[in-house]
């Protein structure tokens, strides 16, 4: 996602069309989509503001709540692999999600779920 237009490019738009303008010789001039401009508008009209909404993720989503019994359960079994707590997770906490969202939550937390079976240990000795 890109970053949002400045505010002084949208106070500039909102105030050429409240001039008389139409939004397709406003887009014209300030060389701005037309979909920009009503945007715009619509944002002035609706919130009184022309402040760009927020963007990206906001730290809500399914996983959030159990980060913490993530962490304990991957502490007291390192060798989970992302199935493995995928379904713990719904058994658990009637939580369905994919494993990749279950592989994302452990990367942000700095776990690790690979296994690391006998064997490659001792080799790597």
């Amino acid at each position: 996602m890109g970053k949002p237009h400045p505010i002084e490019l949208r106070t500039r738009v909102v105030a050429f069309v409240e001039e008389g303008n139409t939004h397709r010789a406003t887009a014209s001039h300030f060389r701005v989509s037309i979909k920009f401009v009503n945007d715009m508008v619509k944002l002035k009209r609706e919130t009184g503001s022309l402040q760009p909404k927020p963007q990206g993720c906001r730290g809500h989503g399914k996983l959030s709540g159990v980060k913490d019994w993530v962490r304990a359960r991957m502490g007291s079994k390192p060798g989970t692999t992302l199935d493995e707590l995928r379904l713990a997770l719904q058994h658990e906490h009637g939580i369905e999600v994919h494993r990749s969202s279950v592989g994302d939550l452990l990367r942000r937390l700095g776990l690790s779920h690979k296994k690391r079976f006998t064997r490659q240990r001792a080799e790597a000795a």
